[in-house]
């Protein structure tokens, strides 16, 4: 394992060597098969092919000589000159050579490039090309490379170590395609229309909460997580700070827009913020009105009311438990200040 914990690597670097004799081994036998085949084929080509070719003149000879014999036989035993044995046995030679000559035919046939032998050979040749192939990419598999460039933050496993298939043996935190830090984060799907790609936003460690970061908004994931009702976005950080962590908490605050003399009320004096219809209870007249507000932006505790309150406006925030006893007109008294 030339690499440590910490340390930052290229794509393709060589991260885990495994013991590969029995894996070099096979693709040494299996070479030898593809040898062995390229011979089988010019051993076919160069040899059998032509005795074959040899073998059958020879039997085309063997058979017209035969074929002679027979007649001269026929036309002697025709004048009483030989019996029907001697006819006999020259038809019989001429058959032993007529099926010499189409065994001759048939293994030229063969042995020629578009016959079975030569195909059998071919295929067989193929078959062991394919076997180094599967050999080599087995032993491909001893070494294991960083997939992507990367920075190293775990390493599980030490040199003579037996591993198994699925055993994680180390941990690669990978770099962007621009080598730049990127900020995941889980945004609620309900703020996607909000969201564009360019945006800016200010980030911070929640181990560093004091201290903050820019950030900018650079992908959008095209898909919703059915489970947590969530899209996932990717934050580019330029200059990401020294204490920052792979797998850390961290809070964004992306500034979807911007309002100039917006109306503005505290979040814990909203009711139903989260429906169709929320609202807030005014102070009108020294009583408690229920009112009805339209919502724009939100954030940091604040959210923007487009309709239902002007500015200067009072309401009153409360409790859950407390708005429940709090009825619409009810009669309000100022609290005088708590003193020092």
């Amino acid at each position: 394992m030339p690499v440590a914990e910490g340390q930052t690597v290229a794509a393709g670097a060589v991260l885990i060597e495994l013991e590969s004799t029995e894996l070099r081994a096979a693709l040494n036998q299996a070479e030898l098969a593809v040898q062995q085949a390229q011979a089988r084929l010019r051993q076919l080509r160069e040899v059998q092919a032509p005795v074959a070719e040899q073998a059958l003149g020879q039997a085309e000879a063997n058979h017209a000589a035969a074929s002679r014999a027979l007649a001269r036989s026929r036309d002697l035993f025709a004048q009483g000159f030989v019996g029907q044995a001697a006819v006999d046995e020259a038809q019989r030679a001429e058959q032993v050579a007529a099926a010499q000559w189409r065994s001759a035919r048939q293994q030229l046939a063969a042995a020629r490039p578009d016959g079975s032998d030569s195909a059998l050979a071919v295929a067989t040749l193929e078959q062991a090309r394919a076997g180094v192939e599967a050999a080599r990419a087995r032993l491909r598999y001893a070494t294991v490379s960083a997939p992507v460039a990367g920075t190293l933050i775990g390493r599980n496993v030490e040199p003579g170590d037996v591993v198994q298939p699925g055993k994680v043996l180390m941990v690669l935190s990978p770099q962007s395609a621009a080598g730049d830090t990127q900020l995941v984060v889980q945004i609620e799907e309900r703020n996607l229309r909000l969201l564009h790609l360019g945006q800016a936003a200010l980030a911070s460690a929640d181990a560093y909460a004091q201290q903050r970061f820019g950030a900018e908004l650079v992908y959008i994931n095209p898909a919703v997580d059915p489970q947590r009702g969530s899209v996932e976005v990717k934050l580019r950080v330029a200059a990401p700070p020294a204490y920052l962590r792979q797998d850390m908490t961290v809070s964004v605050d992306i500034e979807v827009a911007r309002r100039a003399a917006a109306v503005l009320v505290a979040v814990d004096a909203l009711h139903a913020a989260d429906t169709p219809a929320p609202w807030v209870l005014k102070v009108d007249g020294g009583r408690a009105r229920r009112q009805a507000v339209t919502l724009g932006l939100r954030g940091n505790g604040l959210a923007e009311v487009v309709s239902g309150l002007r500015a200067g406006d009072q309401v009153v925030p409360v409790t859950a438990a407390a708005a429940a006893a709090l009825a619409d007109g009810s009669r309000l008294r100022p609290q005088p200040e708590a003193g020092p």
